[in-house]
C-alpha cells in the first residue's frame, strides 16, 4: 500500500479530545491502510498508561511518524542507505538519524550529516515540534530553508552548513527564541540578513559565511546579547562595521573578510576582552592598530586584516599577545621598522606581513627575524615586497623545523644565502628573489626533499647551477632567472620529473642544452633559457613535451635547423626562438601547432617559403623578421594585421597586404610556384602509391607467417608472461569475492598475486555464457596488441585455456593501480576501498581531464589505424600511486580506418554505457570518435559537479548538459561539487603557499572547464569539439591555475 504523503495535508490536533487527519487527496482504500495503520500504531504504544495518555502519546508520535516519512520523500539520492529504515516495520523513534525523547517518545534530534543526501528538505519538517536539533550538514540539499522552521518554538541548534540551498533567510526563524547555534553557512543563499532575527537573544552562535549575502551588516547585532560567535566572511556584505558590535561582550570570534566593508574598525571592538580571533581580511577598511592592542585583547590567538588599507606602525605589543596563533597583517599600507621582540609568541604558527611598507633599508630592519627562533611551531613566514634592507639573515636556517614557506622575496637584501639550510627539511617553498643577494647556491639546499618552489630570480648571484638541484624530486617551480650564473645546464635536473616552471633565462650559462632535460621531465609547462650562451641544437627529445605551454631559448648561440619534433608539443601557445643561429625551411610538421598564440624567429637565418598555415593558427604575434625567406607572403589571417607580424630584413618577400610595403609578386614568380607544386604533389602522390603498396605485401606475407601462432602469441608482440588456469586460480585464492574488485557486462576482476615474484596483477575472468564475452575478448586484445600510452592500463598477458571441469576459460592479466577508479573518488556509495572519497582538489581534476584526453588522443590519432574506446566512463578510469589516470576496459573497442564522425546507421552492438553513450548511438549511427569526445564531455562535467548523467533528479528532458548550460556562467557555484568547495583554499595547487586564487578565479577556472566539457556533449556529432583542442585548451586552465592569476 503506496501514500502519496506531499499531497495529503497531514495535521494532527494537539487537544485530548480529539485526532483528525484533513486529506486533500487520499483514497478510500489509502484512507482504510492510514486507520489500519494506526490502530495498530495506537496499540503498540499503549503500554501501561492511562487512555488520556495513550491518545495523547499516539496522536503525537503519528505526526512525528509521517512528517519523517514526507522528509523521506523528498530526498532524491540516499548513496549510503542511510533512510532505509525509514519504514513502518520499524517504530520511527529507531530509525537511523532519529532520536527521541525518553518521556514522550516524541523526535529530539535529526542527525543525517555527511549522508551525501539529495534532494529538498520537505516544509513538514515544521510538524516536528519537540525537535530541539536539526543536524543536516554536508550533504547536497537544494532548494530553499522552509519557513515552517519557524514553528519549531524548542529548536535550540539548527545546523544546515556544506549544502547548496538557494533563497533568503526565512524571517519566520526569529520565532525560535530557544535557538543558541545557527549554522548556514557554505550554501547559495541570497538577499539581507533578516533584523527580525535579532529577537534571539539566546543565540550563541551565528554562522553565515561563504553563501551570498548583501547589504550592510544587521544594525541591531547589539540585541544578540548571548552570541559568542559571529562569522559572515565571503559574502558581499557593504558599509561600515556597527559600533555596536562592542556592545556584545561574550563574543569571541568574530570574521567578516572578504566582504565589502569600508571605514574603520570600531573601537569598541578592541576592549572585547574575550576575542580570541578577528578577521576582517579582505575588505576596504583603514585606520591603524592601537598600541595597547595585547591588553585590550589578551587572548588574541588569530589576528587577520590582510587585504585592507591599514595603515602606520606596528604596535610593539602585538609581541605580548601570547597565544597569538596566527598575525596576518598583509596587503596594508603599514611602514616602518618591525620592532618586536617575538620570543613569547610561543604558539605562533603564521606570520604574514609582506606587501606593506615597512623596514628602511637599513642593517637591522630583519633583527625581529632572530627572535622568531624560539617560536617552534612556526610553519609560515612572509616578509616579501617591503623595503626591508640588511643581510638575510643567517639565524633563519635556526628557524622551526616544521617551517614549510619562507619568503624573503622582493625587498632590499644583500650578502649571501645562509649555508645550513637543509636543517628546514620540511619547506615546501623558499622565496629569495628580487633582492641583491650575491655568493653561491649552496649545494645543500638539495637536501630539501619536500621543496615544490624555488626562486632565487633576479639577484646576483653567481657560480653553477648545483647538481644537487636533482635531488629535489618534488619540485613543481624553479626559477634561476636575471642572475650572473655560468657554467653548463646540470643533467640531473631530468630527475625532478614534476617540474612544471624551469626558468633560467639571461644567465651566463654555456654548452648544450642536454637531452636527458627532456627525457626526465615530462610536466614542463613553462621553459625559460633565453639570454643565456647555449649552443648546439634544440634536442628532438623536446617532441616529449606534451604539456609544453611556453618556450623561450631566445637569444641564444643555437644553430641547426628548427626541430621538427616540436609538432608533438601540441599545447604550446608561446615559441620564442629568435637571436640565434637556426637555418633551413621552417617544417611543416609545425603545422600541428594549432594553438599556437605568440612565435618569434626573428634573427637567425631561415629560409624558403613562409608557410601558409600560420595564416589559419589564432597568432596574436608573428616575428619572422631578419631571415632569408622568399617568395609569396599570405595576406589572410594574422598577415592580414600589419601590426601584429613583422618581416623586415627579407629580401626576397614580395606580396602581401599592402601595408607592409612588400614588392609585387611577378607572374612568372606565381607560374612557376604553380608548376612546382603540380609537381611536387604528382611525385607525392605517386611515391605514397607505391608506399603503401610495399607495406601492404609485407604486412600480408608477415600475417600468412603468423596464422598458426596461439591466440595470446598472436596479440601480444613484445615477450609475455605465460599463465595457466591454476596459476589465476591460486593468485586470486580461487577467485575469492574477497579479492573482487568490480564486475561488469562481459566479466569481473580480481585482484591476484601471481608467484613466484609476488606480482600484484588484475585479472579480468571473462563470463563466457554472455553473449558476446568472447566478442569483447577478442576485440580488447587486438585493441592492446600495438598500443602503448602511460595513460593507458598496460596489460600483461592473456589467458585462453580450460577450466577444471573442462569449459573454456579466459582472461586478460593488466597491471594494478593502487589508486582505485575515478569512480570510487568521485561517489563514495560504489567504492570498495577507503578512500578519500571526493576531496580531489580542482588541479587533480584537470590533471586526470589532461590524462584522459592524452589517451583519447593517442587512440584517435596516435595509432596506425584510430581506435574508437566506446565506453569511457569513470569506472573505466584508474589512478595510480601519483594520481595519473590510466583508460582501461577495450572489450567495446573498435578500429576506425575512415571517417571518424557518424553518418551513417549501424547494426553493431552495444557502444557504451546509458548516459555515457553518444545520443547518435542510441539512432544506430557507427561508432566514432566523436563518440569517445560526447563520454569525454560527460565525464568531465560529472568530475566538475558530482553528479552522474543518470541522476534521478535528471527528468523530464533535464540531463548534465542541460543541468550545467542553465547554471553557466553566473550560478555555477550552485552546482559544482561540493567537495570541491570543501577544498577550494587548496585547490590552485598544494605547494604554492600564499598565492591565492581569489573566488572570482577560483569560479573562471570551474566555467572553464565547464565549458569545455559543454563543447565536447553537444547534441551533433559534427559540432563537437575535437579531443586534441580539448586536450589543448585544458593545458591551458592548467597552466594558469598553476600561474595563479
Amino acid at each position: 500500500m503506496w501514500v502519496d504523503y506531499e499531497k495529503t495535508l497531514l495535521f494532527f490536533s494537539m487537544s485530548d479530545s480529539c485526532f483528525y487527519v484533513s486529506s486533500l487527496s487520499l483514497h478510500k482504500k489509502h484512507l482504510l491502510f492510514f486507520v489500519m495503520f494506526f490502530i495498530l500504531y495506537f496499540s503498540t504504544c499503549a503500554g501501561t498508561t492511562t487512555t488520556s495518555s495513550i491518545s495523547s502519546d499516539a496522536r503525537g508520535n503519528m505526526t512525528d511518524h509521517f512528517a519523517l516519512l514526507a522528509l523521506k520523500s523528498k530526498i532524491q539520492r540516499d548513496p549510503n542507505g542511510a533512510l532505509n529504515s525509514w519504514n513502518h516495520s520499524l517504530h520511527h523513534c529507531h530509525w537511523e538519524g532519529i532520536t527521541c525523547g525518553h518521556r514522550h517518545k516524541r523526535v529530539v534530534l535529526i542527525d543525517l550529516s555527511s549522508r551525501g543526501l539529495v534532494g529538498t528538505i520537505s516544509p513538514y519538517i515544521g510538524n516536528l515540534t519537540f525537535l530541539h536539533y536539526i543536524i543536516l550538514h554536508n550533504n547536497s540539499l537544494a532548494g530553499s530553508i522552509p519557513a515552517q522552521i519557524g514553528l519549531l518554538l524548542r529548536l535550540s541548534d539548527l545546523s544546515l552548513y556544506q549544502n547548496s540551498l538557494t533563497g533568503a533567510i526565512p524571517v519566520t526563524l526569529s520565532k525560535c527564541l530557544h535557538l543558541e547555534y545557527l549554522d548556514i553557512s557554505e550554501n547559495n543563499l541570497v538577499g539581507r540578513f533578516p533584523q527580525e532575527l535579532s529577537s534571539l537573544s539566546m543565540l550563541k552562535g551565528l554562522y553565515i559565511h561563504s553563501n551570498n549575502l548583501k547589504g550592510p551588516i544587521f544594525r541591531t547585532i547589539q540585541n544578540f546579547t548571548s552570541l559568542e560567535f559571529l562569522s559572515g566572511s565571503f559574502n558581499s556584505f557593504e558599509g561600515t562595521v556597527p559600533e555596536t558590535i562592542g556592545q556584545l561582550k561574550n563574543l569571541s570570534f568574530i570574521a567578516f573578510g572578504s566582504n565589502h566593508l569600508t571605514g574603520m574598525v570600531p573601537p569598541s571592538i578592541y576592549n572585547l576582552s574575550y576575542l580570541t580571533v578577528l578577521s576582517f581580511h579582505y575588505n576596504q577598511l583603514h585606520g591603524s592598530l592601537p598600541t595597547n592592542i595585547a591588553s585590550t585583547l589578551p587572548r588574541l590567538s588569530i589576528l587577520n586584516l590582510g587585504g585592507n588599507q591599514f595603515s602606520g606602525p606596528l604596535p610593539v605589543s602585538l609581541s605580548n599577545l601570547s597565544s597569538l596563533t596566527r598575525l596576518e597583517l598583509r596587503k596594508n599600507r603599514f611602514k616602518g621598522k618591525v620592532s618586536m621582540n617575538l620570543r613569547r609568541l610561543k604558539h605562533l604558527q603564521t606570520l604574514l606581513i609582506n606587501h606593506n611598507h615597512l623596514g628602511s633599508g637599513d642593517a637591522d630592519d630583519l633583527k625581529f627575524v632572530a627572535s622568531l627562533v624560539n617560536c617552534s611551531e612556526l610553519t609560515v613566514l612572509d616578509v616579501s615586497s617591503n623595503y626591508f634592507g640588511g643581510v638575510l639573515p643567517k639565524s633563519m636556517v635556526n628557524l622551526s623545523t616544521r617551517i614549510r614557506s619562507l619568503g624573503f622575496d622582493n625587498n632590499m637584501l644583500s650578502g649571501e644565502v645562509p649555508v645550513g639550510m637543509s636543517h628546514l627539511f620540511n619547506l615546501v617553498l623558499l622565496n629569495l628573489c628580487g633582492n641583491q643577494l650575491t655568493g653561491t647556491i649552496p649545494t645543500d639546499i638539495g637536501k630539501l626533499h619536500n621543496l615544490g618552489r624555488l626562486d632565487f630570480s633576479s639577484n646576483r648571484l653567481t657560480g653553477t647551477i648545483p647538481e644537487s638541484l636533482g635531488n629535489l624530486s618534488k619540485l613543481s617551480e624553479l626559477q634561476l632567472y636575471a642572475n650572473l650564473l655560468e657554467g653548463t645546464i646540470p643533467v640531473s635536473l631530468g630527475n625532478c620529473q614534476y617540474i612544471n616552471f624551469l626558468i633560467m633565462t639571461q644567465n651566463q650559462l654555456t654548452g648544450t642544452i642536454p637531452k636527458e632535460l627532456f627525457e626526465g621531465l615530462t610536466n614542463l609547462v613553462e621553459l625559460g633559457l633565453a639570454q643565456n650562451h647555449l649552443e648546439g641544437p634544440l634536442p628532438f627529445e623536446v617532441s616529449k613535451q606534451l604539456s609544453l605551454v611556453g618556450l623561450d631559448i631566445s637569444n641564444n648561440k643555437l644553430s641547426g635547423k628548427v626541430q621538427s619534433g616540436l609538432a608533438s608539443c601540441v599545447s604550446l601557445l608561446y615559441l620564442y626562438m629568435q637571436g640565434n643561429f637556426f637555418h633551413g625551411p621552417i617544417p611543416s610538421s609545425l603545422s600541428f601547432l594549432k594553438s599556437m598564440q605568440e612565435l618569434d624567429l626573428s634573427l637567425n637565418k631561415l629560409s624558403g617559403h613562409i608557410p601558409g598555415y600560420f595564416s589559419k593558427f589564432n597568432l596574436t604575434y608573428l616575428n619572422l623578421s631578419y631571415n632569408d625567406f622568399d617568395g609569396e607572403v599570405p595576406v589572410d589571417g594574422i598577415f592580414a594585421n600589419e601590426s601584429a607580424v613583422s618581416l623586415m630584413g627579407n629580401a626576397k618577400l614580395c606580396g602581401g597586404i599592402f601595408e607592409l610595403h612588400l614588392p609585387r609578386c611577378t607572374r612568372k614568380e606565381a607560374t612557376k610556384k604553380k608548376l612546382s607544386l603540380k609537381l611536387k604533389l604528382i611525385i607525392s602522390c605517386g611515391c605514397a602509391f607505391i608506399g603503401v603498396a610495399i607495406l601492404f605485401s609485407l604486412y600480408w606475407i608477415h600475417h600468412k607467417k603468423k596464422q598458426d601462432l596461439s591466440l595470446t602469441r598472436s596479440y601480444f608482440r613484445e615477450p609475455f608472461l605465460k599463465v595457466s588456469y591454476n596459476m589465476l586460480l591460486k593468485a586470486t585464492d580461487g577467485f575469492s569475492t574477497s579479492n573482487l574488485l568490480g564486475t561488469g557486462t562481459f566479466g569481473s576482476v580480481f585482484k591476484g598475486m601471481l608467484e613466484p615474484n609476488q606480482m600484484v596483477v588484475a585479472v579480468k575472468v571473462l563470463k563466457l555464457q554472455q553473449q558476446g564475452a568472447s566478442r569483447s575478448f577478442l576485440k580488447e586484445c587486438e585493441a592492446l596488441r600495438n598500443i602503448r600510452h602511460r595513460n593507458l592500463v598496460r596489460i600483461i598477458t592473456a589467458c585462453s585455456s580450460i577450466d577444471f571441469q573442462g569449459n573454456d576459460f579466459k582472461a586478460l592479466l593488466y597491471e594494478f593501480l593502487h589508486g582505485g577508479s575515478l569512480e570510487s573518488w568521485l561517489h563514495a556509495d560504489n567504492s570498495n576501498e577507503i578512500l578519500e572519497v571526493g576531496k580531489l582538489t580542482l588541479l587533480q581534476r584537470v590533471n586526470i581531464a589532461l590524462d584522459l584526453a592524452c589517451a583519447l588522443n593517442y587512440l584517435h590519432h596516435g595509432c596506425e589505424n584510430s581506435i574508437v574506446h566506446r565506453d569511457l566512463k569513470p569506472s573505466n578510469v584508474l589512478l595510480d600511486n601519483d594520481m595519473v589516470a590510466h583508460v582501461g576496459d577495450f572489450g567495446l573497442a573498435r578500429f576506425l580506418p575512415q571517417s571518424s564522425y557518424p553518418n551513417q546507421s549501424s547494426s553493431a552492438g552495444v557502444k557504451g554505457t546509458i548516459g555515457y553513450a553518444a545520443p547518435e548511438y542510441g539512432l544506430g549511427a557507427d561508432a566514432s570518435t566523436a563518440g569517445d569526445v560526447y563520454s569525454f564531455g560527460i565525464l568531465l562535467l560529472e568530475m566538475m559537479t558530482g553528479k552522474r548523467p543518470t541522476d534521478e533528479a535528471f527528468i523530464e528532458g533535464l540531463n548534465l548538459h542541460t543541468y550545467v548550460k542553465i547554471a553557466l556562467p553566473d550560478n555555477v557555484m550552485q552546482i559544482v561539487d561540493p567537495s570541491l568547495l570543501d577544498n577550494i583554499n587548496y585547490a590552485v595547487s598544494d605547494t604554492r603557499f600564499h598565492r591565492e586564487a581569489t573566488s572570482a578565479q577560483r569560479m573562471n577556472y570551474m566555467v572553464s572547464v565547464m565549458e569545455i566539457g559543454m563543447a565536447c556533449t553537444m547534441e551533433s556529432a559534427q559540432d563537437r569539439m575535437s579531443i586534441t583542442d580539448a586536450y589543448i585548451k585544458l593545458q591551458s586552465i592548467k597552466a594558469i591555475i598553476l600561474r595563479g592569476r
